[in-house]
């Protein structure tokens, strides 16, 4: 894997803040893209610019292509059944939202349970809350170890024939941790519950198998694997997709419109009301053709070997506490330097042109679990090096000398 290759497709990084030279340590809020997704974009506003399955002149039957094209790339991406089987969504908020009130709302109910996790990120908590009010469901939590992991042990006590759903995050955006999801989705459908899995942080970093793990849903964001901003999907087994509602009602979405009845296309279609974002699933695709051409495998071991290697370079330095266990994470470190509030840390930081995440990232709960208000987080990626991290890490130590009174 030839890095300093890999950083000259993105143009972004080539460019100074703060007159140092730019490291993002950001990815995991929004990944950087490389020239070909943008390219794709372009191109398809320059040339092939049309809405997609109603016209039958040229740019609409291009457009319409590269949009199917699109979910195909996305389909075999996840290694998932069929292109039917992936719905397009401004991300895995709507992705996961879409689940819950089409999908849970109609199954769940009096005496039943909704199964989370205290790390799941505020568009994978939210929504099983209102649920959960909107049916009688019980929302329950599994657990968390001292690391943060999750035990099997603690997953099977938890989730119970009472289960109508288990969501859970494949990867935490704050601990790193890799969940072990294919064992927990087997303990879901022995109690007869469907997995509802958040891949907006393990999509970017590691293979998905969707047919391996058996889960039953599975959302993704763009933004966050070299893609267009507002672009996502989900994918589901059929015969879930099949008995859901839509919850968007208009263009596109529908079969046949009477006077007061309407019924609906088949799946995907029903899902995707209006015009779509078509420009989006075209750089998604490019975003895709770009990872594949690496190969997920090789991003998967790079980032490892960079988290290892910030990991130890990081513990290191007086005062730091990092969150989350040392192995089985992916490439993100979330810490806190002694009492130095860490929108503090990020400023420092972002005076010497290193860009990290500060504040309680979208995990309130997660938060107050370890006893914090706040963190701050540096995320690698696939252009990230280990010269990135020796000046995060110098970095942290000017920012320690400058606050020198908040270390202990």
């Amino acid at each position: 894997m030839n890095i300093n290759a890999i950083r000259e497709q993105f143009p972004i990084l080539h460019q100074e803040i703060n007159g140092h030279p730019l490291v993002y340590l950001d990815s995991a809020a929004s990944s950087q893209k490389p020239r070909s997704v943008i390219d794709a974009v372009k191109r398809y506003y320059e040339l092939d610019n049309a809405n997609v399955h109603r016209g039958v002149h040229t740019l609409g039957s291009r457009a319409t292509d590269a949009y199917e094209g699109a979910r195909a790339k996305v389909a075999a991406f996840l290694n998932a059944g069929a292109p039917e089987q992936i719905i397009f969504t401004r991300g895995t908020t709507t992705a996961l939202n879409l689940v819950a009130s089409s999908y849970a709302r109609a199954v769940c109910g009096e005496g039943d349970e909704i199964v989370i996790t205290p790390m799941e990120h505020h568009s994978n908590l939210i929504p099983w809350q209102q649920v959960a009010k909107a049916t009688g469901a019980t929302l329950k939590y599994i657990p968390l170890q001292p690391d943060g992991s999750i035990s099997i042990e603690d997953a099977e006590a938890t989730i119970t024939p009472n289960t109508k759903v288990v969501s859970m995050t494949y990867v935490s955006n704050v601990l790193g941790v890799v969940n072990p999801i294919k064992e927990i989705t087997g303990i879901a459908h022995r109690n007869g519950a469907v997995m509802v899995v958040d891949g907006a942080q393990s999509t970017p970093h590691k293979r998905v198998d969707v047919r391996d793990l058996d889960v039953d849903f599975y959302t993704l964001s763009g933004h966050k694997m070299c893609g267009p901003t507002g672009i996502g999907a989900l994918y589901g087994k059929k015969a879930l997709l099949n008995k859901m509602e839509p919850i968007e009602f208009g263009g596109e979405m529908i079969d046949f419109v009477d006077l007061y009845e309407s019924t609906w296309k088949e799946i995907p279609y029903r899902f995707e009301g209006g015009t779509p974002i078509i420009a989006g699933a075209v750089g998604l695709g490019a975003a895709i053709d770009f990872l594949e051409s690496i190969g997920m495998d090789e991003i998967d071991r790079h980032e490892k070997q960079l988290a290892a290697y910030a990991y130890d370079k990081l513990s290191t330095i007086e005062g730091i506490e990092i969150y989350g266990p040392k192995t089985n994470r992916v490439g993100l470190l979330t810490f806190n330097l002694g009492d130095v509030h860490p929108h503090d840390v990020a400023t420092v930081l972002d005076s010497k042109g290193i860009a990290v995440r500060a504040g309680h990232h979208c995990c309130q709960p997660l938060m107050r679990w370890l006893n914090v208000s706040a963190t701050a987080r540096a995320s690698f990626y696939l252009y990230n090096t280990e010269e990135d991290v020796d000046r995060l890490a110098d970095a942290l130590i000017q920012t320690k000398e400058f606050f020198g009174h908040g270390i202990e």
